[in-house]
């Protein structure tokens, strides 16, 4: 985990306090069910399976993810990345799941990630 991240997560863990479980550096096939009727699984898998977002916070009685977020650098910004990030956001909103992308320049505004996690958690 990179030192932003680092100093992401000890946000979000003053964020949130004792309302969600916090999980970094998450795998989608972790958080998503690729086994869907009529579907070919392993290929649902495979599109999946190198994909992954930075932090997940879970509902802590069933562990189910409620919000998905991403803290993205100037990587970023290559068309790689671009289209990668484009595919995340897709297949996280065909999931039903939220997701947060959040700028890193090397400071973070406290107050800002609290409201956009607030206000994306009371919109579910």
């Amino acid at each position: 985990m990179t030192d932003a991240k680092a100093d992401f997560f000890n946000i979000l863990t003053e964020v949130v306090e004792d309302k969600y479980y916090i999980f970094p550096q998450i795998h989608l096939p972790s958080i998503l069910n690729h086994k869907i009727v009529r579907q070919n699984w392993y290929g649902a898998y495979r599109h999946i399976d190198e994909k992954s977002v930075d932090f997940v916070l879970c509902n802590r009685n069933n562990l189910e993810p409620v919000l998905a977020i991403e803290l993205d650098d100037n990587s970023h910004l290559r068309d790689d990345r671009i289209q990668r990030d484009i595919e995340v956001d897709r297949v996280l909103s065909h999931a039903k799941l939220p997701l947060i992308r959040f700028s890193n320049h090397g400071k973070f505004n406290v107050d800002e990630i609290e409201h956009k996690i607030n206000q994306m958690l009371m919109a579910d």
